[in-house]
């Protein structure tokens, strides 16, 4: 008995649905398998990244020696303290001699402003031991200074106008007054 024309059930598009669910479940399987294949080998780079980092980590621990880290940084220390109070020495040093070099300078031209002083007063002597030695001259009297003791030893009167030539040598012991008046008596 037939009472509908058409089928009343369709199965074709029913079908044609489940083809496309299994369709579409079988991508997601297997984009879900590639993705599980895909975390499945970063995760094993990363297990073996940690794993040489772990082996690193306990080769750095093993062959740490605290000891020998505590003396490292005890020398250390120490060669610094030792650096730092040289380079304060020094700093003292370097201030000393610039509070030196100051006081030298000073010193140096104060020398130089009595320096012209000093040297004019030589310059005084020297002068009045040329006049002495200029008016000795003009009278006929010269005298002869000792090269070792620079002092004069000796002295020459010549006399024109008695045509003579008199030599005297002078000792310490006499004194001056007594060679003035031998002097001018020889003239």
């Amino acid at each position: 008995m037939v009472l509908f024309d058409e089928d009343p059930v369709t199965v074709h598009s029913d079908l044609q649905s489940i083809s496309r669910i299994h369709s579409s479940l079988s991508t997601l399987r297997s984009a879900r398998s590639l993705r599980l294949n895909a975390q499945h080998t970063q995760l094993a780079q990363l297990s073996r990244k940690a794993q040489h980092l772990r082996a690193t980590h306990d080769s750095e621990i093993s062959r740490h020696d605290p000891a020998a880290h505590a003396s490292d940084i005890l020398a250390l220390d120490t060669e610094k303290f030792r650096v730092a109070k040289a380079a304060n020495e020094l700093e003292i040093e370097g201030e000393r001699l610039g509070s030196e070099v100051y006081t030298l300078k000073k010193q140096l031209q104060r020398l130089e402003e009595q320096g012209d002083d000093v040297e004019s007063a030589e310059n005084k002597a020297e002068d009045e031991v040329v006049l002495k030695l200029g008016v000795y001259r003009s009278l006929g009297i010269d005298a002869e200074q000792d090269h070792n003791t620079g002092d004069f030893s000796r002295a020459v009167i010549r006399n024109a106008a008695k045509g003579s030539v008199n030599v005297v040598n002078l000792d310490p012991k006499f004194d001056r007054f007594f060679y003035a008046n031998h002097f001018w008596n020889s003239m």
